[in-house]
């Protein structure tokens, strides 16, 4: 059941209430609690443009002047009103993660980011920089990500905007934006530490953070998980050095990761299937290869100060070498098949951020605030929680997993 799917029975009206009533615990006013709950319903309801003009078009019935009224309303409520965006998005994700672990254990959280095109220069935080979402250098404001993932869900549940310097540095631009004094210049790697620590402070599940190798290249992002007594499973460039490490645990000169795996040879390579595709008798595998190395690149050329961690190396069967890299401190003796299941969770990102963008209208607020941007994201997040917790009510896998279970396949 997609989102655009989603249609409310009486059980799900009821469920829907209730849960409004929770979000609006933390909405001072009862005007913002109405507010909310307008935009809520316009972000779930029919309509391609989930933007405040629409929004507030078809909630009055076609009546211009309440149309009018309405929008000043919801205007107000994303760019002036002070409710706390942390603690609505909280009570999304402590909803949506009783209604996934009564299912299957919440095991890992996934880093990433994606790009919100734009065409003018005034929307806070836009630049032309590159993003994965269009696949090249474009005019665009990029939003940095932490999504919880079961062996079968995921859904983003905070967000931080990423704001250049070309904006933290500049007072005009700040303040026409509303920009908040609080707000400095902060890398990519940086805003996606600052989302795991919100979510080890609010306590939500978790073993296990994933990243593409933007993320993963950085010392102090993998350090910093570990400091949170989580693993990560990251992916690295295919230059990335590393010591290799021999069965005594000694380590022999470093060297690229992609020659590694070239050296090692195909034979070195096993098929390991992680999960059924979604046609019929397709199931998704690969070769890869495994070793234990010590990370050899990103300031610290002492292999005595490294933790010993997993090389995991792809190479598809139609390639002529290998194409995917990652490093994992999962624990040595977890199965090579668990831990490949582990590092492709990461991939059904791009599905959430499609049924976001898609059919939620997460990318199409057309304000110039910073605080309305993220009031908006807190609406449309608070939304998909909803439907990705009804969504999990409706179907139930074929094998129902439990956290013993998972804790079982990691301890073999």
């Amino acid at each position: 059941m997609k989102a655009h799917e989603y249609r409310m029975d009486l059980g799900a009206a009821a469920r829907v209430a209730g849960y409004f009533d929770r979000i609006g615990q933390h909405l001072p006013l009862p005007q913002h609690r109405e507010s909310f709950a307008t935009y809520a319903f316009g972000i779930l309801g029919e309509g391609d443009r989930k933007s405040v003009e629409p929004i507030a078009a078809r909630a009055s019935g076609g009546d211009e002047e309440a149309a009018e009224q309405i929008q000043d309303r919801l205007l107000h409520f994303l760019r002036e009103s002070p409710w706390r965006d942390r603690e609505v998005r909280r009570e999304a994700a402590q909803y949506v993660v009783k209604a996934l672990s009564a299912r299957e254990p919440v095991t890992a959280w996934i880093i990433d980011d994606t790009g919100f095109l734009k065409q003018g220069t005034h929307s806070p935080g836009v630049q032309r920089q590159y993003t994965g979402s269009a696949g090249k250098i474009t005019n665009c404001q990029i939003g940095v990500s932490l999504s919880l993932a079961t062996a079968t869900e995921q859904v983003p549940i905070d967000f931080e905007l990423y704001m250049p310097q070309s904006w933290t540095d500049d007072p005009k631009r700040r303040k026409r934006a509303r920009i908040p004094d609080s707000v400095v210049f902060k890398t990519k790697t940086e805003l996606a530490m600052d989302l795991i620590a919100r979510a080890v402070d609010d306590e939500l599940p978790g073993e296990v953070v994933l990243t593409d190798s933007a993320y993963g290249r950085a010392r102090a992002f993998r350090d910093f998980v570990r400091g949170k007594n989580l693993d990560y499973a990251v992916a690295i460039d295919a230059d990335a050095r590393v010591f290799l490490l021999d069965e005594s645990g000694r380590h022999h000169d470093a060297l690229g990761v992609r020659q590694l795996g070239l050296e090692l040879g195909q034979g070195a390579f096993r098929k390991i299937t992680w999960r059924e595709g979604t046609r019929p008798n397709k199931k998704l595998h690969s070769r890869f290869a495994f070793r234990r190395v010590k990370p050899a690149f990103d300031g610290v050329p002492e292999p005595m100060l490294r933790e010993p961690v997993w090389l995991v190396i792809e190479w598809p069967d139609e390639e002529s070498g290998p194409t995917k890299f990652f490093l994992t401190s999962l624990r040595r003796r977890m199965s090579k098949k668990q831990i490949v299941r582990t590092l492709k969770e990461r991939w059904k990102t791009e599905r959430a951020y499609q049924e976001l963008k898609g059919e939620l209208g997460l990318d199409h607020f057309e304000g110039r605030s910073y605080t309305g941007w993220h009031h908006h994201v807190s609406v449309v997040l608070c939304c998909y929680a909803f439907v990705v917790a009804e969504r999990v009510r409706a179907f139930s896998p074929p094998c129902r997993r439990t956290r013993q279970d998972h804790q079982d396949a990691l301890a073999a």
